[in-house]
């Protein structure tokens, strides 16, 4: 028992999974900007397009008194709309960062490239060196 509290810990400590609770932890802030946004900015903009039309209102209601029930599609379409939007928000984030990667990647291969190769002068000093450390250390 003692085996698997240790490996839990280290599991449980280990960058992968405590990187992975921080993205939960942040997914969930990003999720209530882009409910606000959608609730509060397009919605209301998508509302006042069509006139008033209000779509977390939209509904089918089916029997009445206390056994009604309600098919609430609106909300479906707002859900929708919110998926969507998060879809998009994520896919520009990711999109944006390996934007990003690529450009460092062209600047370090740039760098690379930039560095001057030794002339054969220069390799052939340097292993003449080589050999008389070599024969100093014998």
């Amino acid at each position: 028992m003692k085996k698997f509290f240790a490996e839990f810990k280290e599991f449980a400590i280990k960058g992968n999974a405590f990187d992975m609770a921080i993205g939960v932890v942040i997914a969930q802030a990003f999720k209530a900007i882009v409910d606000s946004l959608v609730a509060d900015v397009i919605m209301p903009i998508i509302s006042l397009l069509l006139k008033g039309y209000d779509f977390a209102s939209l509904a089918i209601k089916f029997g009445s008194g206390e056994e009604a029930a309600s098919l609430n599609y609106g909300l479906l379409i707002q859900n929708i709309v919110n998926f969507l939007l998060t879809a998009l928000s994520l896919f520009m984030v990711v999109k944006a960062i390996n934007t990003f990667k690529k450009r460092k990647e062209v600047v370090e291969e740039a760098q690379e490239e930039a560095e001057p190769e030794k002339s054969d002068e220069v390799v052939l000093l340097e292993q003449i060196k080589d050999a008389l450390v070599d024969l100093k250390n014998k």
